[in-house]
């Protein structure tokens, strides 16, 4: 806003808002101005004469009047009065600077408007009078290296101001230069490095996940692993591991393992891929169920396969209920001829090549004629599935039979749920352990447990109405009333005791 008539912006510091000029200065300009009037009071009175009467004043030509006497009523001291006057003046004065806006008051910009101001309104005897906290108009403090800023080139963000060169991102700590920048909170970004900490990006592209057609970012997220990745991997044939599930990324490769399955990395660590590698494994889980009293007195062939292997001998198959789409393991009661395979083929590339099979004739003996598990898979997901199979072979060679599938897998889910217990948390509910025999390569990792809390997260959490809804009712039973007692009462009901 512009001043007008003898108000203008301050080019100098101002005190607390008010003008320069202070308290002490303007009481002593008052004092000379008042000292001046009353000499010139006392001269006049002094220069009368003829008895005290006071001389005519001419007004101007032609005229004249002649002041009357006039008597004072008070009875005060003369000091008292000027004493009085002298206040009532300050208080006038005060009051009248008090009206003034904050900032604004008489001062001259040049020296021509200096020498049309009065003489008595510069003091030069007197220095003048500053606060301690002297925070003049146009004083500015940086918010970044909290120093004077000066009249230099400054930035204002949220009231507060910066030096160029300190007004920075607290991402990356560079300055920002653009003109356009991003807040969170107090903070300021680059809109590049808050793009960065706030927009998810796909961890199988490593592309920022774009919006919908609603403007709204749309991502799969896996429940277990929490891989995040584009709604559209999953139909442009990104490879995904049939073990974890979890899609391979631009950065690494997973391997084919020629049946149109792949394997990541990780779970190729501790992957079995012949018979013979997994027999060690089949009879350690014999004696998991052995310690548990449940004895399996057949011996009943397992055989590793081929996918396809599994799906021919799945079709064939009369009894038992299958886990579509996906199909792992199966329990034969059935005489047919299958290849299995029979020697571990090397890795060349990111694929299995020089697989060696071998077709074997299964002629049924007992009630259970092979068990077949899927090659390739981790140990401790080969494992679950053979103490899987193996329940279904207890039940028909101790005479369950005709159970309906949300039972009979229920309550196979649940051995192989407690046998993958036994093997990533030994000691719990004093099961027998198996892990004494160790993967291919002698030991577990870390990485085989988290495998392991998947495989069980993955039994848990299962939709389908027989493997997981029977495995939960059937879990919930053992927990109730035991393992033995709850074999009986399906024996004896074909259900769960509740």
């Amino acid at each position: 806003m512009s001043s007008s008539g003898n108000v203008r912006h301050l080019s100098q510091p101002c005190v607390n808002g008010d003008v320069f000029s202070s308290h002490a200065e303007r009481k002593s300009r008052f004092m000379k101005w008042m000292s001046s009037f009353f000499k010139g009071g006392s001269k006049s009175n002094r220069g009368s004469v003829n008895g005290g009467n006071p001389s005519p004043q001419f007004i101007g030509e032609g005229s004249m009047v002649s002041r009357a006497p006039v008597r004072s009523l008070d009875n005060r001291s003369r000091s008292e009065k000027e004493k009085e006057e002298l206040d009532r003046a300050i208080a006038l004065s005060l009051a009248e600077g008090l009206k003034k806006p904050n900032g604004y008051g008489w001062q001259p910009r040049n020296n021509e408007d200096l020498s049309k101001s009065h003489p008595d309104d510069f003091d030069p005897p007197y220095p003048s009078y500053a606060p301690n906290e002297y925070n003049p108009m146009g004083y500015r403090v940086c918010g970044g290296c909290h120093r004077e800023i000066g009249y230099d080139s400054y930035l204002g963000c949220m009231g507060t101001y910066y030096h160029p060169e300190c007004f920075r991102c607290h991402a990356c700590g560079h300055p920002i230069t653009e003109h356009e920048f991003s807040l969170s909170g107090n903070e300021s970004y680059h809109k590049s490095c808050f793009k960065d900490l706030t927009h998810p990006k796909c961890e199988v592209c490593f592309q920022y996940i774009p919006t919908n057609v609603d403007g709204l970012i749309e991502y799969r997220c896996h429940p277990f692993w929490s891989q995040r990745y584009c709604p559209a991997h999953e139909h442009d044939n990104t490879a995904r591991c049939c073990s974890c599930e979890r899609l391979e990324s631009v950065n690494v490769r997973y391997i084919s393992l020629g049946d149109g399955r792949s394997l990541c990395l990780e779970c190729m660590e501790s992957s079995i891929i012949d018979t013979g590698d997994c027999q060690p494994l089949y009879h350690s889980i014999r004696d998991f169920y052995e310690g548990m009293n449940m004895r399996l007195d057949q011996q009943i062939p397992m055989l590793l396969v081929e996918r396809h292997a599994l799906n021919d001998a799945i079709v064939k198959e009369k009894n038992g209920f299958h886990h579509l789409p996906e199909t792992r393991g199966l329990c034969l009661s059935e005489e047919l001829t299958i290849a299995s395979v029979l020697k571990r083929p090397r890795i060349g590339g990111n694929r299995f090549v020089g697989m060696r099979t071998r077709h074997q004739k299964l002629t049924r003996r007992c009630e259970v004629t092979a068990i077949l598990v899927l090659y390739g898979l981790p140990r401790l997901l080969t494992g679950s599935i053979l103490a899987h199979e193996l329940m279904h072979g207890w039940l028909r060679l101790n005479g369950y039979r005709n159970l309906n599938p949300e039972v009979e897998e229920g309550i196979c889910q649940v051995l192989a749920y407690m046998w993958l217990e036994s093997e990533i948390m030994p000691g719990l509910k004093n099961m027998p352990s198996t892990s004494s025999s160790g993967s291919k390569k002698g030991g577990k990792s870390r990485a085989d447990y988290k495998l392991g809390e998947f495989f069980m997260h993955q039994i848990y959490n299962d939709a389908s109405p027989a493997y997981g809804g029977g495995f939960r009712a059937a879990n919930t039973a053992v927990n109730k009333y035991g393992l033995r007692r709850t074999l009986d009462h399906i024996r004896l009901t074909g259900s769960f005791p509740v």
